[in-house]
């Protein structure tokens, strides 16, 4: 629904067409304090902007908790929040930008699809226990956790609305007699003392939802709520339907006393021994023959164990939309020299001389390394770090430190190795031989970033896309692409073109335009039926997915030629695919573990795999095997013909954090070898003929 026009003056008009710069398009809820609406930038960005209610507007006391709402949203901008953009608390209706998460929220989950299962459970408690973690580590309080506070993102649970919530040393005190929050979902000490309301609340609130993510009702249930709270404070909550394997945890966070309760900290790790029971092994079928038995990494192994199946999260939204915003380039330098001469101070722990199974560990402690193969190298990249390994055993060539770099997956463009993107405001390509500094540019942020063979396509917020030689920096050419606004760039190894897409803002077509990344001419350009997302190419052929509008799953697989014009679909449903190509075979991964091979040429979904994960990277295939990687560090290998599950290695998790990966590591395939990385910063090697031997 579009916003109405604004028919009043000023700060008394209820539904405004702009806050700040920014135009609001549609309402998407309304609550006690404003109305939250779907707003974009000017460069496109979607945003979810809260308007103050008019008749709050010149209300002190109000503007003073709204002001310590955005600072509180602030300070917790991450992972597990949606992270604030722009506010402004003195305008005539105060207002605050965030970024747009579209997804569910927890309360319309459960009433659209029920209870959870208790692999769900197990990982939205850890989600939300995540979430306070980092929301308790600034000093804040958030006093109104509850299920519609809570956002069903791809990527996990985001916790929003800080519209009460406190720093422990805020000035702001409750007024005698006013109690605030959502008293089914309230601690007892915010009836008793709400003057000292601390961390432990919202661990009892985390509670509360989980009961109601669980049962689709709270642990105290009543229409009334002062009986509501009455039993808060006097009775024991009612666990009825709630799975056995977290009764007791959630038990523990709704102890009448705040110092019963567990921490953050403490519910992770109790989390994982309940995640052992189903979540880091899967039932691989016996499938060995007779004979001698392949190689086997030197790691300590586990025995593997039955997996519960996973029910899906069917209305998951995708992640949060990143934020964009370009100006021109400046400062190109080219250097000779580097900063990072390569160091070996710790030696790699391998486990074989020869090219067989190795694992190695470069920087522990830095989060899951993502690698890429080029120039007989696996490059590899960690929080603030680029290195590169020998792919026969492991051994360290070189390592490059890189300032604000995230973890991410470097690439090789024009022969030089790109670090993933930073934070910095420097664009750097490095010597793969030495990893000293080749070049390195200067510049403010950009909205994407694209290697396409030996150019790097940067996308600024105004639509300008620039072509960069990868060699050496040099622009060589910058211009608009006809019929997008602000475009998505993607490129796929062994095809020379880029591909531009642009979504209809009604998400019913999707333009493509295939463009040449040494000049920027259009070599074609088409527009589609349907939210499309290009997933590989193959023989001329571009192969997409099509995404409802509302929360990213997948419809359909699309192949259009582009030689004749002609495209072919297979429906089908699975929740936020991601995909790769192999011949006119494309192998979907959707969020919940389910592996589907779809048939372009037959026109048929060949078969579907539970995998027993809790969600899988996006995979890739050699034509023997699809493989993909867990959140626990394995690697797991399937049939691509029958689809069947053929073998995994042991988990590697992070023993010293309480993290769950994000973005899941995507293998890599070189030299008969799949390349793979883990949590605890472990970078492996396993032959790909014999995954029943892992």
């Amino acid at each position: 629904m579009a916003p109405q026009r604004n028919t009043g003056a000023g700060a008394e008009a209820e539904l405004p067409e702009y806050a700040g710069h920014y135009q609001l398009e549609s309402c998407l809820g309304s609550g006690g304090m404003g109305v939250v609406h779907l707003a974009r930038s000017t460069s496109g960005m979607k945003l979810a902007v809260k308007v103050v209610h008019a008749e709050f507007a010149k209300d002190a006391e109000f503007r003073g908790r709204f002001r310590q709402e955005v600072a509180a949203a602030r300070k917790v901008s991450g992972a597990f929040t949606a992270s604030v953009v722009d506010a402004d608390s003195e305008a005539e209706r105060p207002w605050m930008a965030t970024l747009f998460i579209p997804g569910p929220t927890l309360s319309d989950h459960v009433k659209r699809n029920g209870a959870m299962s208790p692999a769900e459970l197990r990982r939205l408690m850890a989600g939300l226990a995540e979430a306070l973690r980092d929301i308790h580590r600034v000093g804040v309080v958030h006093r109104d956790l509850k299920p519609s506070n809570v956002l069903l993102a791809e990527d996990g649970p985001k916790v929003i609305d800080f519209g009460i919530s406190r720093p422990k040393d805020s000035e702001l005190r409750t007024e005698t007699g006013k109690l605030i929050g959502t008293p089914p979902f309230m601690a007892p000490e915010q009836f008793r003392r709400p003057r000292e309301v601390g961390p432990a609340a919202d661990i009892f609130a985390l509670g509360s939802v989980m009961v109601h993510a669980a049962t689709g009702r709270g642990p105290f249930d009543s229409d009334s709520p002062y009986v509501v709270a009455y039993q808060v404070v006097h009775d024991e909550p009612d666990l009825t339907g709630v799975p056995e394997n977290l009764a007791p945890l959630v038990l523990r966070c709704l102890a009448k006393e705040p110092e019963d309760r567990p921490t953050p900290d403490e519910l992770m790790r109790e989390l994982r021994s309940v995640a052992a029971s189903y979540d880091t092994q899967t039932f691989i079928p016996a499938q060995r023959t007779a004979g001698t038995p392949g190689p086997e990494p030197r790691v300590e192994k586990s025995e593997p164990r039955p997996a519960k199946r996973r029910a899906r999260w069917a209305a998951l939204g995708a992640g949060a939309l990143g934020l964009a915003a370009v100006v021109a380039l400046t400062s190109v330098q080219l250097l000779d020299g580097g900063s990072a001469a390569p160091r070996n101070s710790s030696p790699p722990r391998t486990t074989s001389a020869g090219f067989g199974p190795w694992e190695a560990s470069v920087s522990p402690g830095k989060g899951t390394p993502q690698c890429s193969y080029g120039e007989d190298k696996l490059l590899c990249g960690q929080s603030g770090l680029v290195f590169a390994l020998d792919p026969s055993d492991g051994h360290l060539l070189w390592r490059h430190a890189v300032a604000g770099a995230r973890a991410g997956q470097p690439v090789l463009s024009g022969g030089l190795v790109r670090p993933a993107l930073d934070l910095s405001g420097h664009l750097e390509a490095l010597d793969p031989a030495s990893g000293k500094t080749r070049w390195r540019q200067t510049m403010p942020s950009y909205s994407g970033l694209v290697p396409a063979g030996g150019m790097l396509l940067l996308t600024g917020a105004d639509g300008t896309v620039t072509g960069l030689d990868g060699a050496s920096g040099d622009t060589k050419w910058s211009r608009r692409i006809p019929g997008h606004k602000v475009p998505f760039f993607v490129s796929f190894a062994g095809d020379p073109l880029a591909y531009a897409t642009s979504t209809s803002d009604d998400g019913t077509s999707t333009r493509v335009t295939a463009v040449d990344p040494d000049t920027g001419d259009v070599r074609w350009d088409k527009r589609l039926e349907g939210a499309l997302k290009p997933v590989g190419t193959a023989d001329g052929s571009v192969f997409f997915v099509a995404a409802d509008a509302v929360y990213d799953d997948t419809r359909a697989v699309v192949r259009y030629d582009p030689a004749d014009g002609t495209s072919r679909r297979v429906t089908l449903a699975l929740p936020q695919a991601q995909g790769t190509v192999r011949g006119n075979l494309v192998y979907l991964m959707g969020t919940g573990g389910s592996l589907v091979a779809v048939d372009l040429a037959a026109g048929k979904q060949r078969w579907s795999l539970e995998t027993g994960v809790s969600r899988g990277s996006a995979p890739v295939a050699d034509g023997r095997h699809v493989y993909f990687t867990a959140p626990d560090g394995r690697l797991l290998a399937v049939d691509a013909v029958s689809g069947t599950l053929l073998g995994q290695t042991p988990p590697r998790l992070d023993t010293n954090s309480d993290r769950i990966t994000g973005a899941l590591p995507v293998p890599v395939l070189a030299h008969d070898h799949v390349y793979a990385t883990a949590p605890d910063g472990t970078v492996f090697a396993v032959p790909a003929k014999n995954p029943s031997a892992w």
